[in-house]
């Protein structure tokens, strides 16, 4: 994993109480700044999930859905192409 460096500017209060928080949880700053960050990714992919199974429901729920058929039909003709490819030809 490649590593790389984020500056910041904070308050110096802030940031000795949060140093201080993060060693009474046997932590070190940079440990709960990466937590976080993680966490916040985690959150916003989670937020993003939700609104496209959201979307795909009010897709369903207007009846704007393939067919099973079609879906076969579609995996058939990839399936086809991919083996002609694996073929060589």
């Amino acid at each position: 994993m490649t590593q790389a460096t984020l500056n910041l500017r904070i308050d110096a209060k802030l940031k000795a109480d949060f140093l201080e928080a993060a060693k009474a949880m046997d932590r070190n700053g940079s440990q709960l700044i990466r937590d976080f960050m993680r966490e916040t990714v985690q959150r916003q992919h989670d937020a993003w999930f939700r609104e496209q199974v959201k979307a795909g429901i009010i897709q369903a729920d207007r009846g704007d859905v393939l067919s099973g058929e079609s879906v076969e039909a579609a995996a058939a003709a990839w399936r086809e192409q991919a083996e002609k490819k694996m073929a060589g030809e």
